[in-house]
């Protein structure tokens, strides 16, 4: 049993902050100011980023079924309907979590931002015409700016309730 002078992992008990008697480094203490700045979600709330993301991953889903159905072919064939069925079943998994506001939603939506822009880079580098570079800049800068929104909404998603 713990007692109340003691820390949880990864937290320091002491009033000081450091360990061994050393004050706080800046960087922990921004951190700190920045977890007290953040509010937590009132019952209900979704952050507004959080309902983008779960709209944005709704239309991915039904926008990747509807050219599935209307016969677009990619690099001259069509994909295998388990392929296409389940990314959106994915996308719709996504959509559905985020719009509850839940935690591993939108981190699993994180995941395939971070790796659609690190794909999307890749691909730009080979870019054949400026149409298309451009094209794919756009989406990094869109998906990156997604990304970057969820960080903070990840953050009050978690946060405990203050009493």
């Amino acid at each position: 049993m713990h007692s109340t002078a003691e820390a949880s992992p990864g937290h320091s008990a002491r009033a000081d902050g450091g360990a061994g008697g050393r004050p706080p480094s800046r960087s922990e203490v921004k951190n700190q100011a920045a977890r007290e700045a953040l509010a937590p979600l009132r019952e209900g709330e979704r952050p507004r980023a959080v309902t983008v993301a779960a709209i944005v991953a709704f239309v991915l889903a039904v926008a990747n079924l509807v050219a599935y159905a209307a016969g677009l072919e990619v690099g001259g064939e069509r994909p295998p309907v388990a392929v296409v069925a389940g990314q959106a079943l994915v996308m719709l998994v996504a959509a559905w979590g985020m719009w509850r506001a839940r935690y591993w939603a939108v981190l699993g939506m994180q995941a395939l931002l971070g790796l659609l822009i690190v794909i999307l880079a890749l691909v730009a580098l080979t870019a054949e015409d400026v149409f298309g570079a451009l094209l794919l800049l756009a989406i990094i800068l869109a998906a990156g700016t997604l990304f970057w929104f969820l960080v903070k909404a990840m953050a009050r998603i978690q946060m405990p309730t203050r009493r």
